[in-house]
């Protein structure tokens, strides 16, 4: 076998993605919480972006942006990245840009290095900054749930070990506020000198002493009986033995919607179950969410749509949410052409200059194709915002993409964690993006609304008697929608539907 090197030419043909074009792509695909914070950390680190002066006029400020959302319809400048294409258009434009800012560098009058020097003493010297001003604004974030109930346990009276041992137990909390680690895993990375007897009289402790009541609980049964104790404790007259004979033998078919059998093996009536039932939907089955919810959901819409009486048709315009206005201070643009300046000082000028400039010009390019996507949906959606989701149609990317002349991967981008205000309500962008059916009327029907007409099945059927899947298959076959059983289910499921067993209401 003879082995040896050589050398040999090769051409080939390769894309790659300048920064600039990664960074539109990115922010064009940011929901907008994620566009403030990218906005707060460029402020931040960059000294020539700055945050645009507000007009005092709201009146003026939405007819400004709304003019500007007309013209940005008229904009053809899109972000069009296909892979089967070499991407020269919008290289190219991406190109003229830096060319543009690199004349604007050199065209520009500057301020000297020395009134440059005196505009920045005179801002420590007392100023008020702008940026600064606006991270002040941001809310701060909540103390953690460790936090609050390690506060809490401080103030209690311990000795020295139980409040070691209920410190390190604290830590060993979820979200939910429950200990779901077992007391001898517990026990191997203990504080020296606590024993297992130490874990277990602390936890009692920390049930007894935390706010909410349910804090410490190891599953979802102790949990509803230690809230069950606490509330006793408050109110002597409280009398919960019914509930705490279903939670402590019951709980499971207590989720199944079992009442007979609970009724046979109780002796109490299925009126008092149900009585015993609803009582117990005063305790929270996740007691340290009331605390601090590790996962808020914050929804800000990102457009709004109304109605326009005078022209019979649905119009969106841009809420921009807490977006700030930005622009390029000035007086660090006309530092560039003071030719006293130093060079390295022109040079790190210059490059946050360029990169300020980008961002703005990421930021508008992704307002102007997210309205433009936006009444394309307006268009092809009509009947939903005129008659609700169940006349919701099929409205695949592909077909936007063509209309607006733009790339589907770029529409996938611009409906990523968007969301409308409608006057139906507040709707994710991606739902009005989906396959359908067609019924047996030809008429096309998306599957969001088959899941609406399965919703007004189950709305409306007698709940002593519970349709199963197999009858809402057939209900919806009445209605000209033909699907299997086991699609009917899948559906149930996604809408968080509970069988037609535990739909069941006896009386």
């Amino acid at each position: 076998m003879r082995i040896d090197t050589a050398q040999h030419l090769r051409m080939t043909q390769q894309m790659k993605l300048a920064p600039r074009m990664i960074q539109s792509m990115e922010i064009l695909q940011m929901a907008q919480q994620a566009l403030e914070a990218r906005i707060e950390e460029e402020l931040a680190s960059n000294p020539t972006l700055e945050l645009a002066e507000a007009s005092d006029d709201a009146s003026d400020v939405r007819a400004e942006l709304q003019q500007e959302e007309r013209d940005n319809l008229e904009a053809t400048r899109e972000l069009n990245i296909d892979e089967t294409s070499s991407g020269g258009d919008d290289f190219e434009r991406l190109s003229n840009m830096a060319e543009t800012i690199g004349d604007d560098w050199e065209s520009s009058n500057y301020e000297t290095g020395e009134s440059f020097a005196r505009r920045q003493l005179s801002r420590t010297a007392g100023e008020r900054d702008g940026k600064l001003d606006a991270m002040a604004n941001t809310a701060a974030r909540g103390a953690s749930l460790y936090d609050q109930l390690l506060e809490q346990w401080m103030l209690t009276e311990n000795d020295e070990k139980t409040a070691a041992a209920g410190e390190y137990l604290i830590g060993h909390l979820d979200a939910d506020g429950y200990l779901r680690t077992e007391m001898r895993s517990l026990l191997s990375q203990a504080p020296q000198g606590v024993t297992e007897a130490d874990l277990q009289h602390a936890l009692i402790r920390l049930q007894q002493v935390l706010e909410p009541p349910g804090i410490g609980a190891r599953n979802l049964q102790e949990c509803l009986l230690l809230q069950m104790d606490a509330a006793e404790r408050n109110d002597p007259d409280v009398d919960f033995t019914r509930e705490r004979l279903l939670v402590s033998d019951y709980l499971k078919d207590i989720e199944t919607n079992r009442l007979p059998k609970i009724s046979k093996a109780t002796g109490l009536s299925v009126d008092e179950i149900n009585r015993a039932k609803r009582n117990l939907r005063q305790f929270h089955p996740h007691p340290g969410r009331l605390l601090a919810d590790e996962d808020p959901r914050v929804i800000t819409p990102d457009a709004i749509v109304e109605y326009d009486d005078e022209n019979d048709r649905y119009v969106a315009y841009l809420t921009r949410g807490r977006l700030p206005g930005l622009q390029v201070n000035s007086e660090y643009e006309r530092i560039l052409t003071d030719k006293s300046a130093d060079a390295k000082t022109r040079k790190f000028v210059g490059n946050n200059i360029r990169s300020a400039r980008w961002l703005i010009e990421a930021i508008e390019q992704r307002n102007t194709t997210l309205l433009r996507v936006i009444n394309v949906v307006l268009m092809a959606q009509r009947d939903f915002f005129d008659q609700g989701p169940s006349a919701l149609k099929p409205l695949p990317m592909t077909q936007v993409a063509e209309q607006l002349g733009i790339h589907v991967a770029t529409v996938s981008r611009a409906v990523s964690e968007k969301y409308l205000q409608t006057p139906r309500g507040i709707f994710p962008l991606r739902m009005f993006f989906s396959g359908g059916t067609e019924t047996e009327s030809g008429e096309e029907m998306s599957w969001q609304a088959v899941q609406a007409k399965l919703e007004e099945l189950i709305a409306e059927e007698d709940k002593a008697s519970p349709l199963s899947d197999d009858a809402l298959a057939e209900g919806l076959k009445e209605k000209g929608i033909d699907i299997a059983r086991r699609t009917v289910a899948k559906y149930r499921k996604q809408l968080n539907i509970p069988s037609a067993r535990q739909r069941r209401q006896f009386s």
